[in-house]
């Protein structure tokens, strides 16, 4: 359902959710060479969450192999801040509306990458839970 806002309903969320899994495996994918094995996403009001696992390539993992994790963390790091403008317009094409924060965090043992993504808000989502 790309370019049409989802609407509040948790089935519409459900399949949002799924593209956007889909969405920032692929743009992992196109541009490191190699996707994760396994995604999920958490789309809860405004908050939007992808779980990446598995996410390394052959090369990280050898840095990794060699003690230089920090090397990777960094220059995972710098991909995230130059793929920040694809991950968003993903994420709005398929829920229709504006990404307002981006952030992005990877973790070693278990292998995983989270990306935060903070919705404009809108109507409902931006009342507060009771």
């Amino acid at each position: 359902m790309p370019n049409q806002p989802a609407s509040n309903g948790a089935g519409d969320h459900g399949r949002s959710a799924a593209a956007i899994s889909n969405a920032i495996s692929r743009l992992h994918r196109d541009y490191y060479g190699r996707g994760a094995t396994k995604s999920s996403t958490v789309f809860q009001r405004n908050f939007i969450v992808v779980f990446l696992e598995d996410i390394y390539t052959p090369l990280e993992r050898t840095l990794l192999d060699a003690g230089a994790a920090q090397q990777v963390k960094e220059t995972r790091q710098s991909f995230q801040l130059a793929m920040r403008e694809r991950f968003s317009a993903a994420v709005e094409e398929i829920v229709g509306r504006k990404v307002i924060a981006f952030m992005s965090q990877v973790h070693f043992e278990p292998d995983l990458a989270a990306e935060v993504f903070v919705l404009e808000p809108q109507g409902a989502d931006d009342e507060p839970d009771e």
